[in-house]
């Protein structure tokens, strides 16, 4: 009779286990055929990238930005707030028209960085001047310094060719390639000196030219492709600041080089906002058994406005926004809280998520697992350990249902190594908690729209995006519904073959809250 209760006990047991994976399975298949045929990602690039645009931190289009997110999740039944973590200096980008006038007239490709200061309506018109070529030292630029008065100085390198390598590798000789490389490597190198001669560096440069009068700053901080440049920010306090795309900085170079004496008029119109605060936005789904265990769905929601931050990182915001839509309707009861967090001034310093650790505490040591995807629009390729020892047992626990046309192009690396500190899943990790990156393909990301003046909607592969929103949807719910807490135990690092000295676990570090203070 003892042994028939504990058969009987057994097959009661195995029911319910086979009647869970059932359920989970009905889950699973639920959400891939809702994130197939009822994608919103479309229509939510377009309301985020088209409709608000670039999403700088301290503009009125990030907090735009913030305030459609939380409507977007609330009109999904989600609950959803703006969380605020600092304050940063308040601008608003205005046009930019930037035309030469001597010895031709042609309008030139190109804009005002950010935070730059005002020119007005009236703009500013000046010849332009290029760097001595020949620096000896610091007392020879002090004295041709006065010269830039009244003038608009170029401080970028004229690049030898606008075509990127991959371009020359495929048309040039060998011999021309090579030589091509090394004529740069040889220029590049020479131009860094003549800078160092200076007695500054290329950014402390800047505050001197201006504070010697110059009329405005020409730049191009070319991104090694077709038509693209990095756009940052302005470092100049009361003149004008614009980089100039690589074809038209180029021809002003050599026009002011062979002394055609060019003549540009800048018009860069701004306003200053003074004192802002930045939020980060926080959706939740709350758990009905361990509420206080939780999975976050991570993505910086800022951006730099060269563009519109598509794919830096646009597509990142959109795939926890779209795995939380798939998990409300099909898991609107987890287990774990699941919390999304597109956070604010990552572009500065990981400030947004940060800021999170330092003021949410329990949800670092509650923490399950966090999925962080920050670079670009590709499908995910590679996920680490992140130098949890025991990191391969959950995570392809967690892997194992997803759909095979997704997970076939997943490289997987156990234990693998913790992050450095280039996304925000590093600002969990650097507490020891089990934050994960989902490093995507990358599309030509680092050169074309990482930064840049082209990281725009049409360069969206919206087939890679739906399949990670499904990947980071299946993720977070098998990590919810997972009947163990993931492990913290960490592996004893290795040695730095660069160094020669065991790494060490990243440590902890402080937001900028105060963006006034740049």
């Amino acid at each position: 009779m003892k042994k028939l209760y504990i058969l009987f006990g057994f097959a009661i047991g195995l029911i319910a286990l086979q009647g869970q994976a059932q359920n989970s399975q009905e889950v699973i298949d639920a959400i891939v055929k809702e994130a197939n045929d009822n994608s919103q990602l479309e229509r939510l690039a377009h309301e985020m990238l088209d409709v608000i645009g670039p999403r700088l931190v301290g503009t009125p289009q990030m907090k735009q930005a913030h305030d459609w997110a939380v409507g977007t999740f609330q009109s999904w039944g989600v609950d959803a707030k703006n969380e605020r973590w600092g304050e940063w200096r308040g601008w608003e980008r205005g046009i930019t028209h930037i035309d030469m006038l001597e010895p031709r007239v042609q309008s030139l490709q190109g804009m005002q960085l950010a935070w730059n200061p005002s020119t007005g309506s009236k703009g500013v018109k000046a010849e332009v001047v290029v760097m001595p070529n020949k620096i000896l030292d610091s007392m020879g630029f002090q004295k041709w310094l006065p010269t830039v008065k009244g003038k608009l100085v170029m401080v970028s390198m004229k690049q030898p060719t606008g075509r990127p390598d991959y371009n020359w590798e495929e048309f040039a000789t060998e011999e021309s390639f090579e030589k091509m490389k090394s004529d740069r490597d040889e220029q590049t190198k020479q131009w860094r000196q003549n800078i160092r001669n200076t007695g500054y560096n290329s950014r402390t440069i800047i505050a001197a030219l201006e504070e010697a009068g110059a009329a405005g700053i020409i730049s191009c901080n070319w991104s090694r492709g077709f038509g693209v440049n990095k756009i940052f920010s302005a470092r100049t306090k009361a003149i004008p600041t614009v980089d100039v795309e690589l074809e038209d900085y180029t021809m002003l170079y050599r026009l002011a080089e062979y002394g055609n004496k060019p003549v540009v008029k800048i018009v860069a119109e701004s306003k200053e906002l003074g004192r802002v605060p930045t939020f980060n936005t926080i959706a939740e789904l709350k758990g009905t058994e361990k509420p206080d265990e939780y999975i976050v769905l991570s993505a910086h929601f800022d951006s730099w406005d060269g563009a519109t931050g598509a794919t830096d990182n646009g597509t990142g915001s959109l795939v926890m926004m779209e795995a939380m839509r798939l998990l409300k309707k099909f898991y609107p009861n987890p287990k774990r809280t699941i919390i999304v967090g597109l956070w604010g001034s990552e572009e500065q310093g990981l400030n947004g998520s940060r800021s999170f650790v330092e003021d949410h505490p329990e949800v670092v040591d509650g923490l399950q697992a966090l999925f962080n995807q920050d670079n670009g629009t590709g499908r995910v390729v590679r996920i680490s350990g992140g130098g949890f020892l025991n990191s391969y047992d959950y995570i392809s626990r967690w892997l194992y249902p997803v759909p095979q046309d997704i997970k076939t192009h997943i490289e997987t690396d156990f234990p693998g190594l913790p992050g450095g500190g280039g996304s925000d899943y590093a600002s969990f990790l650097a507490k020891g908690a089990p934050a994960f990156n989902l490093s995507a393909l990358n599309w030509s990301y680092w050169n074309y729209t990482w930064h840049t003046n082209r990281d725009t909607y049409d360069k969206i592969v919206f087939d890679d995006v739906r399949s990670n929103a499904i990947l980071t949807a299946i993720l977070a719910y098998m990590a919810s519904e997972d009947p163990e807490k993931s492990s913290r135990e960490k592996i004893v690092l290795p040695i730095n073959p660069r160094t020669g000295e065991q790494r060490t676990w990243p440590t902890p570090r402080s937001p900028q809250r105060d963006g006034m203070k740049d």
